[in-house]
């Protein structure tokens, strides 16, 4: 019996290796998106009782989210925390309170609630064009980017040579996310260098902040619809993917997940809730083993997440302990991609003047009638597009449209 029980063990351990090396890569993207997450706090200012609630709210929410529904419907549903939604927040910070930003954000999860049960999401993405949101984004994320390079001139024995591992690992190690070894580097460095601070923090549980939230114009109409094209346009093609690999996704279900998970987690720090689709091929592709099994890499994944967001009260701490070059650095070579990707879309249409102008005005410091660049930049890029780029604009919407039917069939 010991025999057939190890057997039997050594089987099942052998059919869920191909789910359990599917999700490596999503544990590593957990502890780069702390790093963006510590990063803008540091931007906001917030005091260690707010930074511990808002990583255990990013990480804990979609966590148990991914977990309960993966296992609910046998498909790989993982859920994260859109960390593009926090970088948005950090460069609204200056402009709006915390508070705010949580009212803006439990108004952006009712909306997608609402949407996701009336089954009206696919029209919303050509109400309000994607190339005009990347613009928004684009200039969003630089500010990160460039603060990398603004920390190589005052840390630039560790800010170097975590720049200098993710670029030797893109020659050389093919297959890996570059990521990881520049961390690793990082690490090393700063060991070597003395650079940590005097006492690694120790572990303990959570004590989440029930924030109470705020509403206000300016926060509202800036962060708003941004936030609801950023959880819709990741959300509508996960499913279309999901549907293409064999599964039959509950689409109005996910979006009601995702605006009531967005609404729940939201009081304890602002967040939005989405299927990230640029990592679903990695647990819901075929290299992730039979369909029937692929939901395990999905739980594995949110296993990951969820130890982070247990962890949450070690995460200010911890952000004291490392140098903030190394923190700063992997944060900004983890969005330089976003940023690539966000100045493309600027430029290879349909729409071009419009997000190039949306770019622009979130990259300057207007204020007219009290609301700031976020919201000019969204008004001001879209009526471009509007009046100027009528083509490409009727395109998009013939593409949103087309993306709806497949998403309803």
């Amino acid at each position: 019996a010991p025999i057939g029980r190890s057997m039997a063990l050594r089987q099942q351990l052998k059919e869920a290796a191909p789910q359990l090396s599917a999700s490596v890569p999503l544990w590593m993207l957990a502890f780069v998106a702390l790093t963006i997450v510590l990063t803008v706090t540091e931007r906001l200012g917030l005091s260690a009782e707010l930074t511990t609630s808002w990583v255990f709210t990013f990480f804990g929410v979609s966590a148990v989210l991914g977990i309960v529904l993966s296992i609910r419907f046998r498909q790989p549903l993982v859920f994260t925390g859109h960390i593009l939604v926090v970088i948005l927040f950090g460069s609204l910070g200056s402009e709006t309170s915390f508070p705010e930003l949580v009212g803006a954000a439990m108004i952006a999860g009712a909306i997608i609630l609402i949407l996701g049960a009336t089954g009206i999401t696919g029209k919303v993405t050509s109400w309000i064009p994607e190339p005009i949101v990347m613009g928004l984004i684009a200039g969003a994320v630089l500010p990160f980017v460039a603060d990398m390079f603004t920390s190589l001139g005052t840390e630039p024995l560790v800010v170097g040579a975590v720049i200098a591992a993710f670029v030797a690992s893109q020659v050389f190690l093919d297959g890996i996310s570059p990521i990881i070894p520049a961390l690793v580097v990082g690490v090393v460095v700063a060991g070597l260098a003395g650079q940590f601070g005097e006492q690694l923090p120790a572990f303990e549980l959570p004590q989440p902040v029930l924030i109470v939230p705020a509403f206000s114009i300016d926060a509202i109409v800036a962060a708003l619809p941004v936030l609801i094209v950023l959880v819709l346009a990741a959300n509508i093609p996960s499913v279309i993917y999901l549907r293409n690999q064999g599964y039959e996704p509950p689409e109005r279900a996910l979006n009601m997940a995702s605006g009531g998970a967005t609404i729940i987690g939201s009081l304890f720090g602002p967040m939005a809730v989405a299927i990230p689709t640029p990592v679903l091929p990695i647990i819901g592709g075929p290299d992730a083993g039979p369909i029937e099994h692929r939901y395990r890499a999905s739980v594995a994944s949110s296993v990951s997440w969820l130890v982070i967001a247990l962890g949450a009260a070690t995460a200010a701490p911890l952000a004291m302990f490392l140098p903030r070059g190394l923190i700063v650095s992997v944060a900004g070579l983890a969005l330089l991609s976003v940023l690539a990707a966000s100045l493309r879309d600027l430029v290879t249409g349909p729409l071009t003047l419009g997000p190039v102008v949306a770019f622009a005005v979130v990259m300057s410091d207007i204020s007219l009638i009290g609301l700031g660049p976020f919201f000019w930049g969204l008004v001001l890029g879209t009526f471009i597009s509007l009046v100027v780029e009528r083509e490409g604009w009727k395109r998009l919407q013939d593409s949103a449209s087309a993306e709806s039917d497949q998403v309803t069939r």
